[in-house]
């Protein structure tokens, strides 16, 4: 079920007009999607910041663009200020709800490794998978019972469970969560030097020789 969402159309596109926007507390943004024609519009901030929190990042949201017709859509790509924590600009894609699409979907690890409990150290190299599925049977989330993952283990796409709903995208091979063993130390040898000793030069006892020589003459 989609999530409503009030929207205004932008008209204005100059750059003062857009920074009032945004001094009143709205996101600049877009619509678009296959076989639409773009259309700039503006969000309340505050309600897209709870929608994005309430119902996850990939939800379905009714657009209701005033004076017009409500529009499905996906977050699609947001531009965040580079110092100051807001949203500057936000694209919205129009959606089919009879095709399927590709998303990023969190990828959650559950339970404790019993290779973290030896010792282990557990790695997580994913925290995302790229999933295909409509937009009404992509999941909130993934999740993997790693609780008998042993040191030296690991999961792969491949060993996730499967659904009939959506696809995994990434190599099958791809590692999601594996245990390494415990570094070890090694120790350093020491050398002991005997400093004490003086270093032999080469060529010394020859010259002292020839020395003498010298001197007999």
């Amino acid at each position: 079920m989609a999530v409503k969402l009030k929207a205004t159309e932008r008209n204005d596109l100059r750059g003062s007009v857009t920074k009032q926007l945004r001094s009143e507390g709205f996101i600049p943004g877009v619509v678009y999607g296959k076989e639409k024609d773009t259309k700039s519009i503006s969000v309340n901030e505050l309600d897209l910041i709870k929608t994005v929190r309430d119902e996850g990042r990939n939800a379905i949201i009714s657009l209701d663009i005033e004076n017009s017709d409500s529009i499905d859509v996906m977050l699609h790509e947001y531009q965040m200020h580079p110092v100051r924590d807001e949203i500057l600009h936000v694209d919205f894609y129009a959606i089919d709800l009879t095709e399927e699409i590709d998303v990023l979907v969190a990828l959650r690890l559950e339970g404790e490794a019993q290779g973290s409990k030896d010792g282990g150290i557990l790695q997580q190299p994913l925290f995302e998978l790229q999933v295909r599925a409509k937009p009404n049977e992509i999941p909130d989330e993934i999740t993997v019972d790693i609780s008998s993952l042993e040191i030296g283990e690991s999961i792969a796409i491949s060993d996730l469970p499967q659904k009939d709903e959506y696809e995994f995208l990434e190599d099958p091979e791809t590692t999601v969560a594996v245990v390494l063993a415990p570094e070890s130390e090694e120790e350093e040898e020491e050398v002991d030097v005997d400093l004490s000793v003086e270093p032999e030069l080469v060529g010394a006892e020859d010259e002292e020789d020839e020395s003498e020589e010298d001197q007999e003459d």
